[in-house]
């Protein structure tokens, strides 16, 4: 068995400000959150041996690369610690969990700090949605393409639909839960576009129901967000120590449990043709999934009590279903019509508001969803949080399902 890897404690920044209207900089945004990563765990700056960041287009959206080599200007006891950077579009905040999570359980460091951040709102949306087209592969599926993961993500829906039917009232159902944890938790970017009286009306009607592309509308889509996470994990021989001076039992702290992680050739088109003998659309995806059930020791997805999933799109979301087990593959719409995946339902699906409600900063998604669910084993998650939450399980997809990273997070 490998090392176990304990995280100590995290902080995510508010996904609903815009840091190019305040003045402020990528960098700001690194700094608030790797003070706020330290404080909260209750980790001195100079204990951190080695730092991670997740980033998926700095050098577009910021005009900024070798962001690890800011570790040092926004502390100055973190100079000099070695630093990386991870890019995996959508999971490069994931990935950079699992640099960490290896170095640390190859004994190499005993503490490390991930950060996952993306400055998104510098530019007009035709022009993002270019930017976003580079985690595909740009010259044959975006070049020219006006919104190319909107379509691409349609094209997701159209598959299950021609497989197995698919009707638009189960996704509209995954953006009205999503929306409605979103005014739950405090950092979600849509946590104040609505109330009880007006959400449904207001997302069946007007801006939310125009087309965006296929049977996907305004609704459908995850948000463009500036944001940051960061957690700091620790090995077994820190968080032994670290719990001593603490007063607390080494197995209070929260641990990463099990891991997966897939990469599928690049082309939406590929992946379908990959899958049409399984049962499975993104057979990685599932794969990756098994993977961290299997590492954690659990028979099935009904040994956690929340999930926090990728939904870019409630495309992606209605695959996650089927693909963690919830049903049968194509029978999603049950879990979804049953309550099953509504806050107070058998098995929650993004209790924070996910990316359609939360906001989805490309590169500090990954670090957010594993930091959402450190809260909802520490029931720390406020409002938000899952009763008797004792595991929690995250999936975090870049590109069109091209690398898969799922985790699973308990005590």
């Amino acid at each position: 068995m490998p090392a176990p890897v304990y995280i100590l404690g995290g902080y995510q920044t508010d996904f609903a400000r815009n840091w190019m209207k305040e003045g402020s900089h990528l960098v700001a945004m690194m700094d608030e959150a790797v003070h706020g990563a330290l404080d909260a765990a209750g980790v001195e700056p100079r204990e951190i041996e080695v730092a991670h960041v997740g980033n998926f287009a700095g050098e577009l959206y910021a005009k900024q690369g070798q962001l690890g080599g800011f570790f040092g200007e926004i502390e100055p006891a973190l100079s000099g610690i070695p630093t990386s950077r991870h890019e995996a579009a959508c999971a490069s905040g994931s990935i950079a969990i699992l640099g960490a999570s290896a170095e640390i359980e190859a004994g190499r460091y005993e503490t490390a700090l991930v950060l996952g951040v993306e400055q998104m709102k510098t530019v007009d949306p035709v022009t993002g949605g270019d930017f976003l087209g580079t985690a595909g592969w740009y010259e044959e599926e975006a070049k020219g393409v006006e919104f190319p993961f909107p379509k691409l993500f349609a094209r997701l829906g159209d598959e299950y639909e021609r497989r197995y039917g698919l009707k638009q009232e189960h996704l509209t159902r995954i953006a009205e839960i999503n929306f409605a944890n979103a005014r739950r938790n405090p950092g979600a970017q849509t946590r104040g576009w609505f109330t009880d009286a007006n959400q449904s009306e207001q997302l069946n009607s007007g801006k939310y129901v125009a087309p965006v592309a296929g049977r996907l509308m305004v609704r459908d889509c995850s948000q463009i967000t500036d944001g940051a996470a960061a957690i700091v994990l620790a090995s077994e021989r820190f968080a032994r120590a670290y719990a001593q001076r603490r007063g607390i039992a080494l197995d209070e702290i929260p641990r990463i449990l099990g891991w997966g992680h897939h990469t599928a050739p690049m082309r939406f088109e590929s992946k379908i043709a990959e899958s049409r003998e399984d049962p499975y659309v993104l057979p990685h995806t599932r794969q990756a999934i098994v993977d961290a059930f299997r590492r954690a020791g659990l028979p099935d997805v009904w040994a956690v009590q929340a999930i926090e999933t990728h939904d870019c799109f409630t495309t992606s979301e209605y695959m996650a279903i089927d693909h963690f087990g919830l049903t049968e593959p194509g029978e999603s719409w049950k879990a979804i019509e049953e309550g099953v995946i509504d806050f107070d339902g058998r098995l929650p699906i993004n209790p924070s508001g996910g990316l359609i409600g939360g906001g989805h900063p490309v590169g500090a998604t990954g670090t957010r969803q594993v930091l959402d669910a450190v809260r909802q084993v520490t029931g720390a998650a406020g409002d938000y949080q899952v009763e008797g939450a004792q595991k929690v399980a995250t999936l975090n997809i870049g590109g069109s399902g091209t690398t898969s990273v799922a985790m699973v997070v308990g005590r």
